[in-house]
């Protein structure tokens, strides 16, 4: 049968069920049975049990084709919308003179208790996939089969043929047929019990979404009996029991079509909570009620006051460790988890663990060794790592995307790997709600880090300018203003010894001007000294030992073959220079020692003299300019300077492995 033919026949069967239970409300109206009759003599409740599993049975078969408690459900919805109608039918049909009174009557003998086994037996025993726990439970459907065709047979045979009023009053006073009635309903019941065990083996059993689909179809079951049960009771009794078969059918239907699987752990939590929250607190109040009435009097307003206010204080304490039980006993692997975050934010605050830490505190509690926490930075609007380092989705990348939000706006998502034996997929959004506060801190954190990481790269990359600048400008004086005063004061020599003695006042003004010309030299370079120099290229050893050649006091320079970058070289040189140009100035040292190594991957300069001691880097001062330029690299700076025991200047620069 093609699909359309399959969704066709399905949705007819439905139709006809619920038009037959429609037609049955509309016969008991005819018959002086209105809304409140209904309900009291209990022909709503199987009006509605045949309208609900009709709608289901459709939707299933419908959808579900080859599962077969779609097509059960609609038959047995068929054989009870029969016998709802029929029901109403037949008594009309005798008083009124319509035809059809036997073939009514006859049809509502039989119908009702096929439809019903139907309905237990094989949603019980096939729930959720078609198909029995195993094997082995073939005989109890065979025997679940029987007990529900052999006592309809025998029943329609007895019945028949049904010759004017005679079973239009629609009881079971003959014999036989009570008999059949009397066994076949206890033989009905048992093989509940036992399909209910089926259930409960297919439980045990299951994992991930199945066992989900089943948790919904018993959550409907448990808390559709217990309102079923006080059908009895005035008023409010039969309206309980017409509300039991829609939470029945809904919690199957939910289960059979995977709405919102994990949602029901959550839903079941409330439910004992609240559940029990209610008893204990009724409890109280009946107790409260009673003691106080005693001492009071019966009937006083302020035993009512009082026992309102014990319940009202008692809410709060007797909800939470309700709450606490009941997740500590039915779903222990959550509660420990949960526990587990709340004791690391609890940590977070006492200031024993880093926010970034939650990162691998998810690993741990989802099992998941490829998870990982993602931050969304708003001014840059781009994901990044813990590192602060930008990251791109990889198209075979298959990994669950988790958005993480706070008050509406992005903070982050997790990439995790589900795996097929993590029974509750909702666990991660949980984790991640209660430790929010973590992950925000984490991005916070990550975001001022690469900040600072920007602000440093822009200073580097500033120091790295001025540094080509004054190379440019130092190659420019050397190439050209020096060279051309070096070959003016030449052609001044020339011109002098060409003159010779003849005009000795010439010769004196060229001599002159030869002195000027040496001055405005050094000058120059003096002030290439403050530039880049290039003994830099051969090395920072070499540039170092050409400094201390031009000191006015003795230097000594220690110093390894190793080579950094061009700009750590650069920021270590200058901070040398800097160094022995206040031990030159200010320190009135008799020796400095100039030492320059590469340890645990950073490059460590120092300049130490036997100075006078008491240097602090003031505002302005050249010890200022020194610590930014050091910082601009990453470096740090250390100045050690007591007052009598000369000055240490230690600056550190990373310069990778």
């Amino acid at each position: 049968m093609t699909r359309s033919r399959t969704r066709w026949l399905a949705r007819s069967m439905g139709l006809v069920s619920v038009g037959l239970s429609v037609g049955a409300v509309g016969l008991a109206a005819r018959n002086g049975e209105g809304p409140a009759e209904l309900v009291a003599n209990h022909h709503a409740i199987g009006i509605v049990t045949a309208i609900g599993i009709a709608v289901l049975g459709a939707i299933i078969a419908s959808r579900k084709p080859g599962n077969p408690i779609g097509w059960l459900m609609s038959v047995a919805a068929l054989l009870l919308g029969v016998f709802s109608f029929t029901q109403q039918y037949a008594p009309l049909a005798v008083a009124d003179g319509l035809p059809l009174v036997g073939l009514t009557s006859w049809l509502a003998t039989w119908t009702a208790l096929p439809g019903i086994a139907i309905t237990i037996t094989s949603s019980l025993q096939l729930f959720p996939d078609g198909r029995l726990p195993s094997p082995r439970w073939r005989p109890v459907a065979w025997v679940s089969a029987a007990a529900t065709v052999v006592p309809a047979v025998v029943m329609a045979v007895r019945a028949w043929p049904v010759r004017g009023p005679e079973l239009a009053a629609l009881t079971f006073d003959h014999p036989a047929l009570a008999a059949v009635f009397g066994i076949g309903f206890p033989v009905i019941l048992a093989l509940s019990v036992v399909s209910m065990a089926a259930l409960v083996v297919r439980f045990r059993r299951s994992r991930g979404v199945e066992r989900q689909q089943i948790k919904w179809f018993a959550y409907g079951a448990m808390v559709g009996i217990p309102l079923g049960l006080p059908a009895q009771v005035p008023v409010w009794g039969p309206i309980l029991e017409l509300v039991q078969p829609p939470l029945m059918f809904a919690g199957l239907g939910i289960g059979m079509f995977r709405y919102q699987l994990y949602d029901v752990d959550r839903v079941i939590n409330r439910t004992l909570v609240y559940g029990s929250v209610t008893v204990l607190l009724a409890c109280a109040f009946a107790a409260t009620v009673l003691v106080l009435g005693t001492a009071l009097g019966r009937g006083s307003a302020w035993t009512t006051a009082a026992a309102t206010l014990v319940v009202a204080v008692a809410f709060r304490p007797v909800r939470a460790r309700v709450q606490d039980a009941v997740d500590r006993k039915f779903n222990r692997a959550r509660y420990d988890a949960l526990g587990r975050m709340t004791a690391f934010l609890e940590d977070l605050r006492a200031g024993r663990a880093a926010p970034e830490d939650v990162e691998a505190l998810l690993r741990e509690l989802l099992s998941d060794p490829r998870l990982e926490l993602r931050f969304y930075l708003p001014e840059s609007q781009l994901y990044v790592d813990a590192h602060g380092i930008a990251v791109l989705d990889r198209p075979d990348d298959r990994r669950v995307c988790v958005p993480i939000e706070r008050s509406g706006l992005p903070l982050g998502q997790v990439l995790h790997s589900p795996s097929s034996s993590q029974d509750d997929p909702t666990l991660l959004r949980q984790l991640v709600e209660v430790g929010g506060l973590a992950i925000e801190i984490a991005r916070l954190r990550v975001e001022l880090r690469r900040q600072l990481a920007e602000v440093q790269a822009s200073r580097a990359r500033l120091v790295t300018a001025a540094n080509e600048e004054r190379r440019r400008i130092e190659r420019d004086l050397h190439d050209g203003a020096q060279q051309r005063f070096v070959s003016i004061g030449l052609a001044l020599r020339h011109a002098q010894y060409a003159l010779g003695a003849t005009a000795p006042e010439v010769t004196l003004a060229l001599d002159g001007a030869v002195a000027e010309i040496s001055v405005a030299i050094d000058d120059l370079r003096e002030l290439a000294r403050g530039l880049r120099p290039a003994q830099l290229d051969a090395g920072l050893g070499s540039a170092l030992r050409d400094l201390a050649s031009r000191a006015p006091l003795p230097v000594e320079v220690r110093t390894s073959g190793a080579r950094a970058a061009p700009d750590v070289e650069a920021a270590a040189y200058f901070t040398a220079c800097e160094g022995l140009t206040n031990a030159v100035k200010h320190a009135r040292a008799s020796k400095v020692v100039l030492s320059a190594a590469r340890h645990n991957g950073r490059l460590v300069v120092s300049v130490v003299d036997d100075g006078v001691g008491g240097a602090v880097a003031r505002t302005g001062s050249g010890l200022t300019g020194l610590v930014d330029r050091v910082a601009a690299q990453g470096g740090t700076l250390d100045i050690t300077s007591n007052i009598g025991a000369g000055t240490t200047l230690t600056a550190e620069f990373p310069c990778g492995s």
